[in-house]
C-alpha cells in the first residue's frame, strides 16, 4: 500500500549538525546543516521504498533538543 506522507522528527545533534528520524518507520540520518539534512532525508527516502511507493510529500518538524 503507498503512503502520501512521510514525517521526520528532526534536531540538533549532541554531537553537532542535525539528525532526523521517521515516525513509524525505521529510517535515521544525520547531517552537518539543514540543507545536507535535507539531502539526506530525501536519500534515504528513495533507499527504503520502491521507486512506485515512495510516499508524495515528506515533511520536517523541527523539535527542540532536550539539554
Amino acid at each position: 500500500m503507498m503512503q502520501n506522507e512521510i514525517i521526520f522528527c528532526a534536531q540538533e545533534s549532541p554531537q553537532g549538525g542535525y539528525e532526523a528520524q521517521a515516525l513509524g518507520h525505521p529510517i535515521f540520518t544525520q547531517a552537518d546543516s539543514i540543507d545536507e539534512l535535507k539531502e539526506m532525508i530525501r536519500d534515504a527516502v528513495t533507499c527504503r521504498f520502491m521507486e512506485d511507493a515512495i510516499p508524495i510529500v515528506t515533511k520536517i518538524k523541527f523539535s527542540q533538543s532536550s539539554d
